[in-house]
């Protein structure tokens, strides 16, 4: 069953309506909540005046900040990188001050949404302005301190320099260097579904249920219980059918502690659904770094020493995990090569804009973007194809498991196979014939082809390294996995899907083991009561870490099994073999009880082992030795008319490695996701803000995510280098796409015009930006 292409069993109640999500929940008496939001990106709050609202047809209550001040904490952020960190206080609702554009300062409810957006319209917000700081440089100088408390935009400094003299030394005796400055411009998250929260209070007994278009219904939970003052048991946190969330919904945000809140304070339900604008103000945003890169080579290209600094946009508070997202790259910045020497530096620093945290490959896609424009760099400094200078310093296969000059252990790779094989895929040698051909020929259209080869860190864990890093929760994952007395398997696992398809791959997993029908299995997650521990999904950690867990939870209840069948059969437990769902005698075909017989035994308990528990049944809470560590190569062909500055990416080939697949056609789905975010990035999606912090592209009108139109059909493969760190020798892939994509792009673009005499292309390449950079780069050659 493992390995095989089998349809995601999700999918027709998907397609057919069946699903439901936070806004299809009907709970008799909702009210629902409308948000007041900040117009002013940095400003004191000089008056709020409800009444307006508090008058009109349907209106229930209204609330600001100060009004609500006593029933709730900040808002948490699990992650103090350093002991100094600073870290302000985040409200719900501000109080005083508000410090981006979308900071919420009231909230009205109403027994109808439109009735509730109507009145907040009604509300009047009287600021005092202050001076906004947006860049992120600018905010590092301090020129306007943000936080007055703080007196600091600096939220912390984090370095990683295992050996200093080693980097200096490699820098001062090297042949060949390469300085770059690259920008990760801001993203936003756009998923299918846009946030929601629905939070309903039982009549009797002071307990709450919460639906939250969430990937943490257990954090949630835990975080939820501290910031609003609320005992973790009164507490149950499901996340239904959930329509995306590329780490956006990796967080606990104010809207979810304010409905709770409220639902405590007017004993009713509250339901708060986004708005499109709303969200693209509201809920974090992706990236946001000025990334300056160092390489140091020797006279053949192999770098010898990679140096980084890094300035990371905060926003203007710490979600959940924003300080800790540029840390997800910081071991990663020397990419797949064989590097001896290395130092990382980041600043990270809060500006008058949308806070940042986790977004797909959260950490990752940065580090290889600038590692892989940087190589691309060099090999123009060397003098050779982009291809060969990754050749030259790729980690080889028999060197692992590698021990890394930022301090980690890689655990599996063949990172020249995933480009050899990428490279034959392309057809690169005819690629290039064709780019010198147009190149000769003067033609219009010019043709480039990018190479990206990168690796990601993923399957967060384990728990004692997240600790190092100041990292407040665990990497473990836990399962449950049952037989029923009639057969049929009941699997519970702490993850919680949004798309990636967990209920078909566990019961594949299963199934295998067990010898059965995927349909015999039955997934149930994402419901705090049903799957009372967990750690959830983000970070390409679901297989890896969750798929283990119910691997190992699958075998000890074969290994239980085993034991109540050779009770029944009077033999001893080594002489018996399993397969095709049934317990046989080795030498006695005949002789044997299907799995179905040994769980209805079990649930009898009418001749069990002596001493043995009745009912088959095992738990598992795994914390992986090690991260995982996938890879691949991705080449990217665009086409750039140098008279108008258009891009069009014409082909796309993606070679990936995550281990063994459970399901070809899951991994496939997930890389076609991924490749088309990274693209995005590359060339369409910015959070464009003005000098006072308005953000200018908060409607899909402005802000261009692509549709299947836009991009070619891709052209993927694989090989398949097995993690020694779990028993499926598995690694993640829901993030790589988008790892390995962008630079990929970016490559292409600046690769296409290197005869112009042009070395970067700010993302995204936008055709204004090609055609200005062909036309400074021929005024600078001028």
């Amino acid at each position: 069953m493992v390995g095989t292409r089998l349809r995601r069993r999700e999918d027709p109640a998907l397609l057919t309506g069946e699903a439901r999500y936070v806004a299809d929940l009907q709970v008799p008496g909702t009210l629902h909540a409308a948000f007041v939001r900040s117009t002013a990106a940095h400003a004191r709050i000089a008056r709020i005046d409800l009444a307006p609202a508090t008058g009109m047809p349907g209106v229930v209550a209204a609330f600001t900040g100060v009004d609500l001040q006593g029933e709730w904490a900040a808002l948490p952020c699990a992650w103090p990188v350093t002991a100094d960190m600073k870290n302000p206080a985040h409200l719900p609702l501000a109080v005083g001050t508000v410090n981006y554009v979308g900071d919420a300062v009231a909230v009205v409810l109403a027994t109808s949404e439109y009735a509730a957006r109507d009145a907040a319209d009604a509300v009047v917000v009287e600021y005092d302005p202050l001076p906004a700081v947006v860049d992120v440089e600018d905010a590092a100088s301090d020129r306007v301190v943000i936080h007055e408390e703080l007196g600091t935009n600096v939220s912390y400094t984090w370095e990683l320099t295992p050996d200093p003299a080693a980097v200096d030394a490699a820098f001062a005796g090297a042949a060949h260097t390469v300085s770059e400055r690259y920008i990760q411009q801001r993203l936003i998250p756009s998923a299918m579904e846009p946030r929601g929260v629905l939070v309903v209070p039982q009549p009797f007994g002071g307990d709450f249920t919460v639906y939250s278009a969430t990937q943490i219904p257990h954090i949630l939970k835990v975080m939820l219980a501290l910031t609003a003052g609320i005992e973790e048991t009164r507490l149950r946190v499901i996340a239904p059918a959930v329509g995306g969330g590329f780490g956006s919904k990796l967080n606990v945000y104010a809207e979810e502690v304010a409905a709770l809140v409220l639902a405590r304070k007017l004993r009713a339900p509250i339901r708060w659904i986004e708005e499109r604008t709303e969200g693209a103000q509201s809920t974090i945003q992706g990236r946001g770094q000025v990334q300056y890169i160092d390489l140091a080579a020797d006279a053949d290209g192999r770098v010898t020493a990679v140096r980084v600094r890094l300035v990371a946009d905060m926003g203007a508070y710490l979600q959940l995990v924003t300080p800790g997202i540029p840390l997800l790259g910081a071991f990663l910045y020397s990419g797949v090569y064989d590097v001896p020497a290395y130092s990382f530096r980041c600043t990270s620093v809060f500006t008058n804009k949308t806070p940042t945290d986790a977004y797909r490959g959260a950490g990752r896609p940065e580090a290889t973007y600038a590692i892989e424009r940087a190589m691309d760099a060099l090999a123009a400094e060397v003098g050779v194809d982009p291809a060969e200078i990754r050749r030259r310093n790729f980690i080889a296969p028999e060197a692992f498991p590698y021990s890394s000059a930022s301090g980690l252990v890689y655990d599996s790779g063949n990172f020249r196979g995933a480009l050899d094989k990428c490279v034959d895929m392309a057809g690169y040698e005819q690629l290039r014939a064709e780019q010198a051909r147009r190149r000769a020929a003067g033609a219009k259209v010019q043709l480039g082809i990018g190479v990206s080869s990168y690796f990601e860190m993923c399957g967060l864990a384990p728990s004692r390294v997240l600790a190092s890093l100041n990292y407040s929760a665990g990497g473990w994952e836990a399962a449950t996995v049952r037989v029923l007395p009639t057969g049929k398997v009941q699997v519970v696992t702490g993850t919680a899907p949004h798309g990636q398809g967990h209920e078909t791959s566990w019961a594949m997993i299963v199934a295998d083991r067990l010898g059965l029908s995927p349909d015999d299995v039955d997934v149930l997650h994402s419901d705090t009561a049903i799957a009372p521990y967990g750690m959830d999904t983000y970070g390409s950690r679901s297989l890896a870490v969750g798929g283990t867990a119910v691997y190992l939870a699958t075998e000890k209840v074969l290994d239980k099994a085993r034991s109540i069948a050779a009770h029944q059969l009077e033999v001893a437990e080594e002489d018996l073999e399993y397969a095709r769902g049934a317990f046989n005698v080795r030498g006695t075909p005949d002789k044997s009880v299907p799995l179905a017989g040994v769980a209805f035994e079990a649930f009898t308990a009418h001749n069990l082992p002596d001493g043995m528990e009745p009912n088959l049944e095992a738990s598992t809470h795994w914390d992986p030795p090690n991260f995982t560590f996938p890879f691949g190569t991705h080449i990217a062909v665009v086409e750039v008319d140098t008279e108008t500055g258009a891009v069009k990416l014409v082909r796309y080939v993606a070679v990936d490695d995550c281990g063994n697949q459970i399901n070809p056609l899951i991994v496939e789905g997930q890389v076609h996701g991924g490749i088309v975010q990274g693209v995005a990035q590359a060339l369409w999606e910015d959070a464009v803000y003005d000098a006072d912090g308005n953000l200018l592209s908060a409607s899909l009108m402005d802000y261009l995510v692509p549709s299947a139109a836009e991009v070619p059909s891709f052209e993927t493969g694989s090989t398949v280098t097995p993690s020694p760190t779990n028993p499926m020798g598995v690694k993640g892939i829901g993030e790589a796409g988008t790892i390995g994509s962008a630079p990929a792009v970016v490559n292409a673009v600046v690769d296409a015009l290197s005869p112009y005499g042009v070395h970067d292309i700010t993302m995204p390449a936008t055709p204004e930006r090609v055609w200005k950079a062909i036309e400074h780069a021929q005024e600078a050659r001028a």
